[in-house]
């Protein structure tokens, strides 16, 4: 067994504490990583503290990982020792069922994907995730990260990157069409990133002025505030694609109303309570979609793709001592726009 160190939840009410536990040694189709940087995001935080009810305990949280290949399986092809690997939201699927075979393994429609933590692998044995010094995986759920990228800001791009990622490029964001982003977060500051790399007229709609010039730094075309009086009615109907990437409650009739007929509004934040649509918001043949990370082939093409356009997620850096204060910032929406553990921390 591979002794790892790391940080754990070891309940819904307790902070996260030093934790020591033990990988798996790595099979022949397997990769041991030696992770040199973890991503924090908010569904660590959500999962931890068993907010959407499904935590199991001791809980090692953590899916944007990345660090240097340290051991390889016979078998393996793809990886050798000292490269530089990631893994993302997932670990496993069946492999079998026409969504994993079609690459999407997040939709598994045998239920059996299984991710990257708070989750168990075929074997029934709970999976750790990447806030620790070690990972093992199969290397056809690792990823490789193109050597221009920094690989801490790289980190992000695993779930925050590849959530925006894959329904802009699902619903053609590109040039003549005109796309929305809903909030300027972890998830907003990459939607703006790649809408406007793929070339499309970028919008941020966000409830602060404080953020345009940031905004624009990141590619939106246009700001719109949200807080101003009748903000909606001069763009209404314009909108081919909207990204909603705000987990607070929030009225999606509004944003339905900006879309175009046949456009899409796209959930991709999980707000803590459902949300109320109206059938008159939809009936101009509107479409409301949501979208859940990407597969692992669509991964590696949004890792390729940042490598030939050097996008990487803004970072604030952190340690593990101070991991804590970091996910109390998180909830404050206090970072740009993402924190990424430092292992050489722990």
């Amino acid at each position: 067994m591979i002794a790892t160190k790391g940080y754990a939840a070891q309940s819904a009410k307790t902070p996260i504490a030093p934790f020591n536990y033990e990988h798996r040694e790595p099979g022949e189709n397997d990769v041991l990583i030696d992770i040199q940087f973890c991503g924090i995001c908010h569904s660590d935080i959500h999962q931890a503290r068993n907010e959407w009810g499904n935590a199991l305990y001791p809980m090692v949280p953590g899916h944007e990982i990345v660090g240097t290949v340290a051991r390889v399986g016979s078998k393996v092809k793809k990886f050798k020792v000292g490269d530089i690997a990631a893994i993302g939201c997932m670990v496993d699927s069946c492999r079998e069922c026409n969504s994993c075979k079609g690459g999407d393994e997040q939709y598994c429609e045998r239920g059996q994907t299984v991710y990257t933590y708070n989750s168990k692998d075929k074997l029934g044995n709970l999976t750790w995730g990447g806030y620790g010094n070690h990972i093992v995986c199969d290397e056809a759920f690792v990823l490789s990260v193109p050597k221009n990228l920094d690989p801490a800001a790289s980190a992000p791009l695993l779930c925050a990157g590849i959530t925006t990622y894959s329904p802009l490029k699902h619903w053609n964001a590109g040039p003549g069409k005109k796309v929305g982003i809903v909030g300027l977060g972890g998830l907003g500051h990459m939607g703006l990133k790649f809408s406007h790399t793929f070339g499309a007229h970028t919008v941020l709609f966000t409830t602060s002025a404080s953020k345009i010039d940031d905004a624009k730094r990141l590619g939106a075309d246009e700001v719109i505030l949200t807080k101003e009086e009748n903000w909606a009615a001069k763009h209404a109907g314009s909108f081919d694609f909207i990204l909603d990437c705000v987990s607070a409650e929030h009225d999606l009739n509004t944003y339905l109303a900006l879309l175009k007929r046949d456009g899409t509004l796209c959930l991709v934040g999980v707000p803590e309570k459902p949300a109320t649509v109206y059938a008159f918001s939809v009936l101009g043949r509107k479409h409301l979609s949501g979208s859940m990370i990407g597969g692992i082939k669509e991964t590696q093409e949004m890792l390729d793709f940042c490598g030939k356009h050097n996008i990487v997620s803004d970072i604030e850096m952190t340690s593990y001592d101070k991991v804590n204060e970091a996910w109390e910032r998180v909830i404050k929406s206090d970072v740009k726009y993402r924190f990424v553990l430092d292992a050489k921390t722990l």
